[in-house]
């Protein structure tokens, strides 16, 4: 199989050919039903191109060994392969190789963090003593809320909440609030993965850091689709999913200020994150292969530095600016539709936002609205999103998600608008 070439990267002016770019994603031609696939849920996994598909399966094919630990040729060839792979990707994110965990995506980095900080002596300054706080956000994914629910249980320390206007965005002077000497750890998400907003991390970044807690970001829906350079961010720790970002499931990122891996205790312990080992203690390395215990995921790893290497060919700001007209244009026809109501729709034009929409079908659970788009080749996300409480807020238990990537058209975009206007004649409501 032969790989696609991205286009060479440009100016954030310079619009990207997504019809061109379909060519490199083999399941964009598949039929689904009888109709072309219509893809609008890459913010659940997006789809991988060829020169992803080519990367894992070149390694696969020829240099399959494990890393860090052989003396043979196929070994020491997979293990520059691997390690390159680290500084690629965390390149990608402005850091350096040393800042990069690999995980097996952001729920593991995640956790990884809070059970680290939950584990760390008495002494240490991560450690979290009853009354101390913790604070996340009502638009929080599962993922990046219950971990330190079970960390508050664990340590005793008291879990508070950022809201959230009913137009989706953060409630900032309730954040000056909430944030004071008590706060510990901030964890928030970059953008949100139902109302698709991007959150003013800095203002929160900067909040936290006043009062010396640990910042914390889920960069899982920035990392596809905006510029990243998360040490000028100045967030201290942020985690990503390669399954999200044209990469392979299975691998994701772990990033880390230097001083702030270096005082987290390891969350999994093993072979290859170890100096010395006796029967009765062991010593470990220095981050980051401290939090990586057993085998890795090698292949994973190869593939989705393919895949920031295909995103950067491309260009962040462009591809930005191609998935916000594509936003555009899909709320621009959700609001003309009768009973369609969209969740997180400010009123301003000065919120900033990547290209997803959540929306409420009056009269129509979010399950059968789904399978009437998925019958006519529609692929979009139905549920609460792993975001049961920010549903609860709007008041509704599900929603349907249309998510776009830079390989989505306006063609896409309408094909799914000529189809919600069916949705609720087609229930008789």
């Amino acid at each position: 199989m032969t790989s696609a070439t991205p286009q060479t990267a440009a100016t954030a002016a310079d619009p990207i050919d997504a019809v061109r770019l379909r060519e490199d994603f083999p399941i964009l031609a598949e039929q689904v039903n009888g109709h072309r696939l219509v893809y609008l849920d890459s913010a659940a996994t997006s789809q991988r191109p060829l020169p992803v598909l080519d990367a894992e399966r070149d390694f696969l094919e020829h240099t399959n060994a494990a890393v860090h630990r052989g003396a043979h040729t196929l070994a020491a060839e997979a293990t520059d392969l691997f390690e390159d792979a680290r500084a690629t990707v965390a390149g990608f994110v402005g850091a350096d190789a040393e800042q990069l965990v690999w995980t097996s995506g952001a729920t593991m980095g995640l956790n990884l963090v809070a059970y680290s900080i939950g584990g760390a002596s008495a002494s240490s300054s991560l450690a979290l003593r009853p009354g101390d706080e913790i604070v996340t956000t009502a638009i929080e994914h599962h993922a990046n809320l219950i971990p330190w629910q079970e960390l508050a249980l664990r340590t005793g320390a008291v879990l508070r909440h950022i809201p959230a206007h009913d137009d989706g965005t953060l409630d900032l002077a309730a954040a000056a609030e909430i944030i004071g000497p008590r706060t510990r750890i901030v964890a928030f998400t970059h953008v949100s993965n139902v109302l698709g907003i991007i959150n003013p991390v800095e203002e929160i970044i900067a909040l936290a850091h006043q009062v010396g807690a640990l910042t914390v970001m889920d960069a899982c829906q920035s990392a596809p689709h905006l510029p990243l350079d998360l040490p000028a961010l100045g967030v201290d720790l942020a985690v990503f999913s390669g399954h999200k970002m044209m990469g392979p499931y299975g691998v994701g990122g772990l990033y880390g200020r230097a001083e702030v891996l270096e005082a987290m205790p390891p969350f999994l312990t093993g072979g290859s994150m170890i100096t010395t080992v006796t029967l009765d203690r062991a010593e470990y390395l220095p981050p980051p292969q401290r939090f990586e215990a057993g085998t890795q995921p090698i292949g994973p790893a190869i593939g989705l530095a393919a895949a920031v290497r295909y995103l950067d060919g491309i260009g962040l700001e462009r591809i930005h600016a191609h998935e916000t007209m594509l936003a555009e244009r899909m709320r621009a026809g959700l609001v003309e539709i009768p009973g369609i109501r969209l969740l997180g729709d400010p009123s301003t034009g000065s919120v900033e936002r990547v290209g997803l929409w959540s929306f409420d079908v009056e009269g129509v659970h979010a399950h059968d609205a789904g399978q009437f788009l998925d019958a006519r080749g529609i692929a979009v996300r139905v549920g609460h999103h792993c975001a049961a409480p920010l549903h609860t807020r709007y008041g509704v238990t599900a929603s349907v998600r249309a998510s776009t990537a830079l390989y989505n058209t306006p063609d896409d975009v309408d094909a799914l608008l000529d189809a919600v206007r069916g949705i609720r004649p087609y229930f008789g409501v």
